[in-house]
């Protein structure tokens, strides 16, 4: 019991610290360096520094490394820490965030000094082409193809236990991470809707790796919530940073590489599920969209596209006139909803 709690305790205490440093220099450099983005919610233009998903992949990294650190040099606390994931496990899930953390660092750091047009808006901060966010964010899939990563029977919904074999790390594996990191990165715009929604995503995890799942799953989950639950004190609105497309891309990995090795697949696909519709969504408008709305004198915003939905965020503003910050808090609930469905099909399941 003491081995476990320590094992998970310990390491997100670090995490946690780490991250809360990370943030404080990476706003800060950012600044300096000019990678900074326009805050278009406020009554005024403020340019906040972008890119804290750098911070989260370095707090996850010491965290994980903390670990190993426990595992690998005998210590006076060996008997009570004394770590026994497999180790290639957590050095794949390591390198795949970073490997696309730092495509979205690529993105983030593409900062015109006149204002260009993106995603309806215009905005000093272009981005890469959207035809190479899949290609470039494949190479995340590589650590985890490369140990077959994961357990490839799965069950599906009205199928049953399914073996896909070689077909799982190979093709699943990659698809999965492509698609969650690009649906991932589509709901933001507003302080704290994203950095909020993946804590309470991970959140989740951990709950369901501690009542059902893998101890690395547990582990892995407890570690990436110590990191967002760190960021989130400097996104949450009103944010001193903004999370960028590292932060998408690097924690839409995360969360999904979580659920490969945690074998948490079946559950995951429904704690995810908003960003699933998201996706539909914005297909709609061939992802030529913009979450964010139209600032009224009051401070509360107006759906872009009028009644037509492209967005979770249109949905919320076209139900209430909502501030920045209860576009965040609504969205939150959103999550927490669809979170309460993910454990009451598990329930049922076990019935």
């Amino acid at each position: 019991m003491y081995h476990s709690y320590l094992t998970i305790l310990i390491p997100s205490i670090v995490t946690f610290v780490i991250t809360v440093m990370a943030s404080l220099f990476v706003n800060s450099y950012m600044k300096d360096a000019g990678v900074t983005a326009i805050d278009h919610n406020k009554g005024y233009k403020k340019t906040l520094a972008t890119s804290g998903g750098v911070a989260i992949a370095f707090g996850i990294t010491l965290g994980v490394l903390t670990y190993v650190f426990g595992a690998s040099f005998p210590s006076p606390m060996s008997p009570l820490y004394s770590p026994a994931s497999p180790l290639e496990y957590l050095f794949a899930t390591v390198l795949s965030i970073i490997l696309i953390t730092l495509v979205g660092l690529l993105d983030d750091i593409n900062v015109k000094k006149t204002l260009v047009k993106s995603t309806d808006m215009l905005d000093t901060r272009k981005g890469i082409k959207q035809w190479q966010k899949p290609i470039l964010t494949f190479i995340g899939a590589l650590p985890l193809m490369a140990i077959n990563a994961g357990i490839s029977t799965l069950r599906v919904p009205l199928i049953g236990a399914v073996n896909f074999g070689i077909f799982y790390p190979l093709v699943i594996i990659p698809l999965a991470i492509i698609f969650v990191a690009n649906a991932f990165n589509l709901l933001g715009g507003f302080d704290g809707i994203a950095s909020g929604t993946s804590t309470l995503a991970s959140l989740a995890l951990l709950i369901y790796s501690v009542f059902f799942g893998t101890y690395t799953g547990a582990m892995l989950s407890a570690i990436l919530f110590a990191a967002l639950v760190a960021f989130l004190i400097f996104n949450r609105y009103p944010a001193t940073i903004l999370p960028g497309d590292s932060f998408t891309y690097g924690v839409g990995t995360a969360l999904v590489v979580t659920m490969i090795i945690g074998n948490m697949e079946a559950f995951g696909v429904i704690v995810f599920l908003p960003w699933i519709i998201e996706f539909v969504l914005h297909a709609r408008r061939k992802f030529k969209v913009t979450d964010l709305g139209k600032r009224r004198s009051d401070g509360t915003f107006e759906a872009p596209y009028g009644k037509k939905i492209y967005s979770w965020t249109h949905i919320i503003m076209n139900i209430k006139r909502c501030k920045e910050w209860e576009v965040s808090l609504y969205m939150w609930f959103i999550e927490i909803g669809f979170i309460a469905l993910a454990f009451a099909l598990k329930f049922v399941a076990l019935l």
